[in-house]
């Protein structure tokens, strides 16, 4: 047999043998315990990310501490009114936030100064009482200032150095997300 005549055989055969392995690969499988893979939509988990605030909210507040005695109560003012979901208590919310003194107006902490939203729950323990009573009822989108007495904020003892012993809070909060 010539060359040509042994290779036409050994190419036929080669030929066969890949059109089996690509039958194999298409199609599904009936085989038992054999899944195929999903065909449309991602198969990657979300990953989750900073909410992006509204226009409203994209620039950091001027706090305006307001004139005369500190409150002896919680005041809440909303300064620009949200139109998503309503935080409740017990919500895990997340903000971005600028905090001034009462008596002098210094800034204490900020969020924005971080570039970092801040999340936290609404409940005692997890922040100081007067977001757990000044927060809900906010809607995402939303910016409230929170007047907050010394009792509802850091009371007797203050949070040395920044916030003396008896000392009322300013707080302009924006509520970015909501989750339960």
């Amino acid at each position: 047999m010539s060359k040509r005549g042994l290779l036409t055989p050994v190419v036929a055969l080669l030929a066969l043998a890949v059109a089996i392995g690509l039958a194999a690969c298409g199609g599904s499988s009936k085989a038992a315990g054999v899944q195929t893979a999903p065909s449309g939509g991602s198969t990657e988990a979300a990953v989750q990310t900073t909410p992006k605030p509204p226009p409203a909210l994209a620039k950091k507040p001027v706090v305006t501490v307001p004139t005369g005695p500190a409150p002896a109560h919680l005041v809440t003012k909303d300064l620009v009114t949200g139109t998503g979901q309503t935080a409740k208590a017990g919500d895990t919310v997340t903000v971005n936030y600028v905090g001034v003194l009462y008596k002098t107006g210094k800034e204490f902490d900020s969020s924005w100064s971080r570039n970092q939203p801040f999340t936290t729950a609404l409940s005692n323990g997890s922040v100081i009482p007067g977001w757990v009573q000044g927060i809900p009822g906010m809607k995402v989108g939303g910016r409230r200032e929170l007047v907050i007495p010394a009792s509802l904020a850091y009371g007797k003892a203050g949070s040395p150095p920044t916030i003396p012993p008896n000392s009322p809070l300013v707080f302009v909060v924006d509520l970015l997300s909501i989750s339960s």
